[in-house]
């Protein structure tokens, strides 16, 4: 079962630490948050964009197990 995330905003926390970028991906109704770690050479925008999928994955797989759990569902 895959849902589709629309996510209405997305905070991103950026860090560099030597030759590597960090990103914090934060979505700020659920308070989940995601982090995707790079090679600065890979640039901002790829390691954000990797972090927001992450984010949206983990949204899925928690609403997925909500469901699951109020249709009796035992994993």
């Amino acid at each position: 079962m895959s849902q589709q995330v629309h996510l209405r905003q997305v905070f991103y926390e950026t860090r560099l630490y030597g030759k590597y970028i960090r990103v914090h991906a934060i979505d700020p109704d659920s308070g989940i948050e995601a982090i995707a770690t790079g090679l600065r050479s890979m640039g901002e925008a790829f390691v954000k964009k990797n972090a927001k999928q992450k984010l949206e994955y983990k949204i899925r797989k928690k609403r997925e197990q909500a469901q699951q759990k109020t249709n009796g569902w035992i994993a």
